[in-house]
């Protein structure tokens, strides 16, 4: 694994949008967020693919020509894009890969459709990247227990994390009436639970992201982590997985392909993030994930907090994490090495 250096005031992030781009409505809300790496003593470079032409921020090429040059410019130390979206699936094949792997490795940081990303920059390259708040949720102070994301790329760990034990059912801030909105309303009790019960207590190298975005990448070149699996198999893997919209149904299909792919065969632990998507009449989202890996023989922890359901932990892809869940305690601890 090649661990990105801390980043350290005065450094420099880079902002350009892979996928979605930002709104007209929401561009206070990112001038907010842009001030707060600033506040937080960071240069920032804000790129050209960020405007809404249609549903990516710009043309594939473009896109694509633009990570990767902020991915490897030794001056630019992290790249968090405004959010995810829906299709940065086309700039796979348009990424300059040589060029990436002569690069040092930088932070890429983010969730969502992001994770298409992030997840071949891992495997192929073996870069750790960085699943946690994206730039239009940086201004958000965690709940006790959870790191900023900031606060794990400036550091060299061990990071111990543990579930808040509340999580947000209300949806989305409104950032067109409330750009500035720093905290998180966390009104419902909730906490990590053990598929069929029981304790875990295991360790393995983190790799996951968001179902409906990695699923399609899973029998591709770009999503190959039964070979990552076989590379860290002195380790193990700790897979993370979290569910944005797609029903009961079509995760549970989505989890067999996953499974079929060799995603789980190194899986030492499974975690599911907290999901708001919808079950089907006869299908929970929990049914669909015990249907599909239930008699994987491993242990499933299920509402992590790594999804669409705020709030978000930071998950370093490539790091080595330990999962404890006994009792009343719930916690992550990731190592970089």
């Amino acid at each position: 694994m090649r661990f990105p250096s801390p980043l350290e005031p005065g450094d420099t992030i880079g902002v350009t949008a892979p996928s979605s781009g930002v709104q007209d409505a929401m561009k206070a809300r990112f001038d907010v967020a842009v001030q707060t790496l600033r506040d937080r003593g960071y240069d920032v470079v804000v790129g050209e693919c960020l405007g809404t032409p249609s549903v990516v921020s710009a043309p594939k090429e473009q896109r694509a020509a633009e990570l990767t040059a902020m991915l490897t410019d030794p001056a630019i130390r992290a790249v968090v894009p405004p959010w995810g979206g829906e299709l940065a699936i086309d700039l796979l094949d348009q990424l300059d890969w040589a060029a990436l792997a002569a690069a040092e490795p930088t932070w890429l940081v983010g969730f969502s459709d992001l994770t298409t990303l992030m997840v071949p920059l891992t495997l192929r390259l073996g870069w750790a990247t960085l699943h946690g708040s994206n730039l239009m949720d940086t201004p958000y102070t965690p709940p006790d227990g959870i790191r900023h994301w900031l606060d794990v790329a400036s550091g060299t760990g061990p990071f111990v994390q543990h579930s808040p034990g509340r999580y947000r059912t209300s949806g989305w801030d409104d950032y067109v009436a409330n750009p500035e909105v720093s905290q998180f309303t966390l009104e419902t009790p909730g906490t990590w639970e053990v598929l069929g019960g029981g304790s875990v207590d295991v360790s393995g190298r983190l790799i996951g992201g968001c179902i409906e975005t990695v699923g399609p990448i899973a029998a591709t070149p770009y999503g190959d982590v039964a070979a990552f699996g076989r590379e860290h198999d002195d380790d193990g893997l700790v897979v993370y997985l979290e569910a944005c919209e797609d029903g009961a149904y079509t995760i549970a299909r989505t989890l067999h392909s996953l499974r079929y792919a060799g995603w789980f065969e190194h899986a030492n632990a499974i975690l599911i993030g907290r999901t708001h998507a919808p079950d089907a009449p006869d299908l929970t989202q929990h049914g669909a994930v015990a249907d599909a890996l239930g008699d994987l023989g491993v242990p499933i922890v299920l509402d992590v907090e790594c999804g669409h359901v705020a709030p978000y932990l930071s998950l370093v892809n490539g790091a080595l994490a330990r999962v404890v869940v006994d009792g009343d305690r719930r916690e992550i601890t990731q190592s970089f090495g």
